[in-house]
């Protein structure tokens, strides 16, 4: 844009010059006549230069605004790809329980089993030594018959139970072993499909990387204080209009019945949506004349966003200049706003509670760095959070 106004400036000169009247007033008209059209055609050429120029510069702009749009693209599918990772964990982590579980079990049956070998062992060893006299043993020792009938039968009775308590056991075990064998086969299923996924994860950040590499090209094409500031306030005023709009959508719509504390009564006692260390403080100059209406926090990828109260999910979608917002009305004109997420895990109409995990931290918009961006506004107006959240 420097050069651009320096290239204008330049061209400007001829035709200001000639504009003050470089011809002399004791001129011939001829002399007037062919000075005049030179002029004319100069200013002709002067415009078309500059119609060129404006031409190359809206070419650049829909370059530019391509390119964004590109970009929430690959950063939407940044935002599946995570959902399903983090499903994936959830099931991995699910399996692995029950293969613990599992084991455990099978070798609380495998020592049960060892012991009932050890009776079953210790019996034979005493079938061998005395042969076949331990019946005659019994039958020798018992001289009434009914008695000797009672002890026979206990003799098989417990015999058959312990043969059939080892069948059992050993039934179990087999097919302990055999859920065991299938879990780990769906286990290594899934470890296949997340490492498919995390690869195409991998490929996706890749491109937004070159995206935003392009996306920074752009920037300095169109790199002046007062092109940025204009997209600044574009982006902001944008925010402002959909929170309007928001307010006015949501005054017919009843509140979740319940005892949940005003938003109003939690002034200075609200949690923050994640741990980190504030970047942009509320009110510190952004560039120009433009202010930061909420606070920068610096946190890693991936980390869990939280609500800081309960409300009802208002906006969940991705937003120019502020990626995946989310935003939450808590009722009395009370709104908070979390943006450059990496994805959202609610959905617009959706109630949350204080401290419920809402989003994951990101670095969508086009922002070099991972962060929520996060507002506090009442009756559409910015609130400083750090007034209202705990020091």
């Amino acid at each position: 844009m420097r050069a651009l106004a320096a290239l204008l400036l330049f061209l400007l000169l001829p035709a200001l010059a000639l504009g003050s009247g470089t011809v002399k007033p004791d001129a011939a008209p001829g002399e007037r006549s062919a000075a005049r059209h030179a002029k004319e055609a100069e200013l002709l050429q002067l415009r078309e230069r500059i119609a060129a120029l404006r031409s190359e510069l809206n070419k650049v702009r829909t370059r530019y605004d391509r390119l964004r749009e590109e970009l929430r693209g690959v950063e939407a599918s940044v935002a599946r790809i995570s959902q399903e990772l983090a499903a994936l964990d959830e099931r991995l982590a699910e399996k692995s329980r029950r293969l613990v579980a599992l084991q455990k079990r099978r070798n609380a049956l495998e020592g049960s089993i060892a012991q009932q070998r050890g009776y079953l062992a210790q019996q034979i060893r005493a079938a061998y030594v005395m042969g076949r006299q331990e019946y005659l043993k019994i039958l020798l020792n018992q001289e009434d018959p009914a008695t000797l009938g009672r002890a026979l039968t206990y003799y098989d009775y417990l015999n058959r139970a312990r043969s059939e308590r080892i069948t059992a056991l050993l039934e179990t075990v087999r097919q302990l072993e055999e859920v065991r064998r299938d879990i780990e086969a769906e286990t290594a299923r899934l470890g296949q499909l997340r490492e498919q996924q995390r690869l195409r994860k991998v490929e996706l950040e890749k491109n937004q990387a070159t995206r935003g590499e392009l996306l920074g090209q752009l920037e300095q094409e169109l790199n002046s204080k007062d092109r940025r500031l204009d997209g600044l306030l574009a982006d902001e005023k944008e925010l402002e209009s959909l929170i309007l709009a928001l307010a006015q959508a949501l005054e017919d719509i009843p509140a979740e019945p319940g005892n949940h504390r005003p938003f109003a009564q939690m002034r200075g006692k609200l949690p923050w949506p994640v741990r980190g260390r504030i970047v942009e403080s509320f009110g510190n100059t952004r560039l120009g004349s433009l202010r930061w209406q909420g606070v920068v926090i610096g946190a890693k990828e991936g980390t869990p966003v939280r609500a800081v109260s309960h409300g009802r999910i208002a906006f969940a979608d991705w937003l120019r200049g502020y990626g995946y917002l989310l935003i939450i009305d808590h009722g009395d004109g009370f709104m908070s706003l979390y943006g450059h997420n990496q994805s959202l895990h609610k959905d617009v109409g959706e109630w949350v509670a204080a401290g419920e995990t809402i989003a994951s931290i990101g670095s969508s918009g086009g922002n070099e760095r991972s962060g929520v961006y996060f507002e506090i506004r009442r009756n559409g107006k910015p609130q400083n959070p750090a007034r209202w959240c705990r020091s």
